[in-house]
């Protein structure tokens, strides 16, 4: 059986109830909800959150929410692959095993439902551990720049100064939407940026981590640009 668990923390310090404020006529985890019930990949969408609240909401668009996360798994600092075990964990002994399973974040508003296809169809050929979405950046890293303690710049590869940008090796990034995984690998907490996973390239127009108020602001905007363009 595949499972999608959408990790969905309350407590938000930056943008307060980020999981479920307003995001263009919906609360934000209601387009992770909708793209993976769309998706038709699942035989079960399950939120893992430790606040009431994010679970009334997300059991109004449709997902389920069985358990709450326990508190050893819900502070600051603690990585999403302990989140995706327990959920993977919990499914095991309460129903069918899972599969494959699929983490889809809360905050996540561009992800669709033909990307998540496009994962698990991935993930399936290619017998990598996991598969996740990635983008390209949108500038040479290797001619990235540093501003020192005194106000000066100085780069962080200074042997690429003459090097032309079509000439350097594009670079990726986690686009922090989704991640396809064998349940096995999510069980062991196998490492995802590694040798063992394989990339699902999105587009950087679909991209934005949406992290701050300044990044709301321009998540809203770039969503409401996209979904005019497809009317």
């Amino acid at each position: 059986m595949r499972l999608a668990v959408i990790p969905a923390r309350g407590g938000s310090k930056r943008i307060p109830h980020k999981n479920i404020r307003d995001f263009c006529g919906k609360p934000m985890i209601a387009w992770s909800i909708e793209a993976a019930k769309e998706s038709e990949c699942f035989g079960r969408i399950i939120v893992s959150t430790d606040d009431a609240e994010i679970a009334q909401v997300a059991r109004e668009y449709g997902a389920e929410v069985p358990f709450m996360r326990p508190a050893e798994l819900a502070d600051d600092y603690l990585g999403t692959a302990p989140v995706i075990a327990h959920a993977t964990q919990w499914q095991n002994a309460n129903g069918q095993k899972a599969s494959q399973v699929c983490c889809i974040y809360a905050t996540a508003p561009f992800v669709q439902a033909g990307d998540l296809q496009r994962g698990l169809k991935i993930l399936q050929s290619t017998n990598a551990d996991y598969a996740f979405s990635v983008t390209s950046y949108a500038f040479p890293i290797q001619r990235a720049i540093r501003i020192t303690s005194e106000q000066r710049v100085e780069m962080f590869h200074p042997e690429h100064f003459n090097n032309r940008s079509q000439d350097l090796e594009e670079a990726w990034h986690d686009a922090g939407q989704f991640y396809w995984g064998n349940a096995e690998a999510w069980l062991a907490q196998k490492l995802l940026f590694s040798h063992d996973a394989t990339p699902v390239p999105l587009p950087r127009h679909r991209v934005l981590d949406v992290d701050t108020p300044e990044d709301w602001e321009q998540a809203e905007w770039m969503f409401k640009t996209l979904t005019k363009s497809l009317a």
